[in-house]
């Protein structure tokens, strides 16, 4: 199974150093402002709701430039096909949190209801922005939500699998299973 997955959020939240972090297993301090949409692949087993088995699922994410310009300008072209959201705020910026309903509300506009997972990042930090907020604002699209550090990796691997997890299983009718191993990552 192949999928597309739009990640979202205010520049400087941390979206590129998640996938970073996801495919590469790497971190680096430096910030480097996304122009545009990058996209990165990376395959996760789950277990295949279909049948007794597991399904490699090659998530395509697209990483989109933080801007809020960015959205109304390209929004068609960069969310047609996405079959998930990452939603990214930053937790010691508040005003991350209150923008992502724009972002998710941007692509469920163009790609329709489809599975939205929210990421409180930089846990390793102090925090600004109470939990129960980010749990809220999850809540509101039945989403799951986790506080993570790209720094450190914390819940990085278990957001994008969980995402990957209810993309299939939504595809195939079946209840939702535990993630399996990830076994390939590549960049482009």
């Amino acid at each position: 199974m192949k999928v597309k997955i739009c990640l979202v959020g205010d520049f400087q939240v941390g979206k590129t150093s998640l996938i970073r972090r996801f495919v590469l297993d790497q971190f680096d301090e430096r910030y480097l402002e996304t122009i545009g949409t990058k996209v990165s692949k990376k395959i996760i087993n789950v277990d295949n709701p279909a049948e007794d088995g597991l399904l490699s699922v090659k998530l395509m994410v697209w990483d989109i430039m933080g801007r809020k310009e960015f959205g109304d300008l390209l929004r068609e072209a960069y969310f047609y096909g996405a079959k998930g959201i990452v939603a990214v705020c930053d937790l010691t910026r508040p005003e991350t949190v209150d923008s992502l309903r724009e972002w998710i509300d941007s692509v469920m506009r163009v790609a329709g209801e489809v599975p939205v997972h929210v990421l409180a990042n930089k846990a390793d930090l102090e925090h600004e922005v109470d939990e129960k907020v980010v749990a809220d604002l999850a809540a509101e699209y039945g989403s799951s939500y986790h506080l993570t550090s790209a720094k450190t990796g914390k819940n990085v691997e278990v957001c994008f699998a969980d995402i990957a997890l209810r993309i299939s299983a939504l595809y195939f009718g079946a209840p939702e299973a535990e993630p399996k191993e990830t076994v390939t990552a590549a960049a482009d």
